[in-house]
């Protein structure tokens, strides 16, 4: 049997030194430790795969909370699942007991793990899902008070449609045209667009 240990932080900035001091203090030697640094929306990691490539029947994977393994609730159970049943590992998560595979091998041990693991992999989408909702919430109720997002929108010559007038008479190059406007070519035909709008609505 090897123990194997798996850590994850969702971007580079992030330090993923309480994970690995965890899963070390477990037992797990320095070199069956997988560290990805990334998003868990799936399990496209390649820490990840590398370390279920190399998992063998009767090993034994720490992982410190059950977040680390993934956000998707589905995908959660599918690689439980995966890892437990098709490939024979036990799985431990370090702040969980009740939701490690070691304690009890039986019908009813395996089931209260499944359904500790399903009870909280619903939580924990859940939360994310309210999460999402109330930043939604608040950005909707920002806009509504006027605060505006993005970058500033860029402002036009004080005597633009003079400009867009001599340009469309060709009497402008477009070149010369984003010079004087400081604008990109994309900017600069976006504008025009919403001018014409205007002057045919006027």
């Amino acid at each position: 049997m090897q123990k194997y240990g798996y850590a994850r932080v969702s971007s580079t900035d992030q330090n993923e030194d309480r994970q690995v001091i965890a899963l070390h203090e477990a037992g797990v030697p320095n070199e069956n430790l997988f560290v990805d640094k990334q998003s868990g929306k799936d399990f496209q990691r390649e820490k990840y795969q590398q370390l279920t490539a190399q998992l063998q029947a009767g090993d034994l994977l720490y992982i410190s909370s059950i977040d680390r393994l993934g956000r998707n609730y589905e995908e959660i159970l599918n690689q439980w699942r995966i890892l437990t049943r098709e490939k024979g590992v036990d799985v431990v998560v370090l702040d969980m007991p009740a939701l490690d595979t070691t304690r009890s091998k039986d019908l009813l041990g395996t089931f209260i793990s499944d359904l500790v693991l399903q009870l909280i992999s619903f939580v924990a989408q859940n939360e994310r899902e309210n999460i999402r909702k109330r930043q939604a919430d608040g950005i909707a109720a920002a806009k509504a008070r006027g605060v505006r997002f993005g970058r500033p929108a860029k402002e036009l010559p004080a005597d633009f449609e003079v400009l867009v007038e001599q340009w469309e008479h060709e009497k402008i190059a477009t070149a010369d045209m984003l010079k004087i406007c400081n604008m990109s070519r994309s900017t600069f035909f976006e504008k025009v667009r919403n001018y014409r709008i205007m002057r045919q609505n006027d």
